[in-house]
């Protein structure tokens, strides 16, 4: 495996840099970046509902249970037909998504907080971390354009920082290219 790697080291440059550069037009261009989340999102679901008719076919030929697949199918195209149609829905589902799951979790995390005071001290970090998740899902929903901003801004920042690690990674396997062994003396 490491042989692999080492030869194809410049598979990892090319990953890193492209997400830099990925993270960089994330950052100029914040608003085509949302909406190319959204196409890839229904893309990725036609594809995915496409296979699994297929799964459905080959099921039913083996006798085997095919209806969920069936079912997982037609709610992939579906959802794909619905993004391309008015992406916006798409996005806004998503962006209501995360803002809920931010709500929720720091509500989870006050009360894991709660309970955890019985058991260790300075449970305050996950108090304090609950109440930024609650906070945060609470922008979301009052600040929406600022919201999907902090978003986009987050997954940029995080494509810049992979793309970097990624190229870290990439040299350090081009040091260790492997070279040819020497012969063994007996």
């Amino acid at each position: 495996m490491v042989n692999v790697l080492t030869r194809n080291w410049w598979m990892w440059l090319v990953r890193g840099i492209a997400a830099i550069i990925f993270g960089i037009l994330a950052f100029l261009w914040p608003g085509p970046t949302i909406v190319v989340i959204g196409i890839l999102f229904g893309a990725y679901a036609l594809v995915d509902g496409i296979f699994a008719i297929f799964a459905t076919v080959r099921a039913a030929q083996t006798q085997q249970r095919w209806w969920p697949f069936l079912i997982e199918g037609i709610v992939g195209i579906l959802i794909a037909a619905i993004t391309f149609y008015d992406i916006r829905i798409t996005l806004v589902a998503l962006y209501l998504t995360i803002a809920a799951w931010a709500f929720l979790t720091g509500i989870f995390e006050i009360v894991a907080a709660i309970q955890l005071r019985k058991h260790i001290a300075n449970e305050i970090w996950l108090i304090i971390g609950g109440i930024a998740s609650i906070a945060f899902g609470a922008l979301m929903v009052y600040y929406p354009l600022a919201g999907a901003l902090a978003i986009i801004w987050l997954i940029a920042a995080y494509a810049i920082v992979f793309g970097v690690l990624m190229i870290g990674f990439a040299l350090r396997l081009r040091a260790h290219v492997a070279t040819p062994a020497a012969p063994a003396t007996t």
